[in-house]
């Protein structure tokens, strides 16, 4: 491959990721598990409270409540750009702290429950580094000379 072929496709590459709703699609995506979750336990809230119960947070209404709410905020300001950096490192201690808690694999029997909830414990971790890319990307726009 030539240098000028190789700058051709990165240009193309560069506008296709670039573009307006490549991003966009992109923050949707990312937020899609935070726009996914209030929604089903607004549907469900029965649920959403046994999930609180499941893990020790009391008083479970207030939890489930604040959890829906966070979260479709955050997200919000994620794929608005509103404060997008303060809300992806929410998000990102968001997900940290809810992966301790949810995902606990080393208190678990070897198998196969075990096995995919340590998958899911660092796909968890990555999500939560995704984030704190997309605040450093919003906090440092303008910053390059």
């Amino acid at each position: 491959m030539t240098l000028s072929s190789t700058a051709t496709i990165r240009g193309s590459a560069s506008r296709l990721i670039g573009s307006p709703v490549t991003r966009t699609l992109s923050l949707l995506a990312l937020c899609a598990a935070y726009i996914q979750g209030p929604l089903t336990k607004i549907l469900d809230f029965d649920g959403a409270l046994a999930e609180m119960n499941h893990f020790g947070l009391q008083p479970a209404t207030f939890f489930a409540i604040a959890v829906i709410v966070f979260e479709l905020t955050a997200s919000a300001m994620v794929v608005s750009g509103f404060l997008r950096w303060a809300g992806a490192l929410s998000l990102a201690a968001f997900t940290l702290l809810a992966t301790f808690i949810a995902l606990r694999f080393w208190d678990m029997a070897p198998g196969m429950d075990r096995m995919m909830a340590t998958n899911a414990f660092f796909e968890h971790l990555g999500l939560a580094g995704a984030f704190v890319l997309v605040a450093a990307v919003d906090l440092n726009k303008g910053a390059r000379t």
